[in-house]
């Protein structure tokens, strides 16, 4: 089985080898180097609203490059991610999803990465229902179920959004219609019913509670204990953004690298880790990394 595979998986690394050394357009690579100000401002400089204008400039410069270019969508997703991180530091969250749908036109055309961050970041501040029409609509767009990030989409809708707002309807039929076909197995939908059913037993034994003032959630979430841990975090990542800023010459792999440890800094370090709805999630990121390692670095 091995030998078998070996000339196909040397043809596809090779194919891959030679798209990556392609030379950069004059556009796309004004972009990346305004991606690179924007990671340094967010990072390093902590100017987070020189940081947002950059990428607003780098996605400006996108609008007249060459969307054909398999680089065209990695680089404005890049940016994407990089102005949403800007907005929240800025305690500007209410303005990422109709920036990003700005961007990306419509809720169904945002990539599932993006959807991801969309999803935890209205759920940190309290203002899930921000979400629930975007979601619904990202999740029934029949292209977006081939895509890699959409079990993981529909899992953080389905826990985030619909089961905190009390919709235990809709949940249901998330899980058992065609959305849940193709985003659970049968052990996660078990997993979710049982879910879905506590909230309910909860919703019947006790009033619901009125919502949390979302200044109060961004505070709370900012004053927690790890404050110490959070801010050894963010200077571990100011100096390994010096480190592959010096290392990086035109290549996109180590700048991926970072905008790779940029994206899990906000998912682990800025949502609620100990919260047991966060779990099954983690679980499924875990699982992605694993994949995305064995993928880098097999032999």
């Amino acid at each position: 089985m091995r030998s078998n595979s070996s000339p196909s998986l040397t043809h596809t690394r090779s194919f891959v080898s030679v798209r990556q050394s392609l030379p950069l357009s004059s556009k796309l690579a004004l972009t990346l180097s305004l991606l690179d100000s924007a990671a340094e401002q967010l990072m390093v400089l902590r100017d987070f609203r020189s940081a947002f204008n950059t990428c607003e400039s780098g996605l400006e410069s996108l609008r007249n490059a060459d969307q054909e270019d398999s680089r065209y969508g990695e680089l404005k997703m890049s940016l994407s991610v990089v102005g949403i991180q800007a907005l929240a530091e800025l305690n500007q969250w209410h303005g990422v999803l109709p920036w990003i749908l700005h961007n990306y036109e419509c809720p169904e055309k945002i990539p599932a990465k993006i959807m991801q961050m969309c999803l935890l970041l209205y759920t940190k501040v309290g203002e899930q229902a921000a979400m629930q029409e975007a979601g619904n609509v990202w999740l029934h767009f029949p292209s977006n179920r081939r895509l890699t990030g959409y079990g993981t989409v529909a899992e953080l809708y389905l826990l985030h959004i619909l089961v905190p707002l009390g919709h235990t309807k809709e949940a249901r039929e998330l899980i058992f219609e065609e959305v849940g076909s193709v985003a659970f197995a049968e052990d996660q939908k078990q997993t979710a019913l049982d879910i879905v059913e506590n909230k309910e037993n909860l919703s019947q034994q006790q009033p619901a509670n009125p919502s949390p003032d979302p200044s109060e959630v961004v505070v709370v979430g900012l004053a927690t204990p790890q404050g110490a841990v959070i801010g050894s975090v963010e200077a571990m990542l100011r100096l390994l953004y010096r480190g592959l800023s010096v290392a990086s010459t035109g290549t996109l792999h180590l700048r991926r690298f970072f905008l790779a440890v940029v994206i899990l800094y906000i998912l682990f370090v800025r949502m609620d880790t100990a919260h047991p709805s966060s779990f099954p999630w983690i679980s499924r990121l875990i699982q992605v990394l694993n994949q995305m390692r064995n993928a880098l670095f097999s032999p």
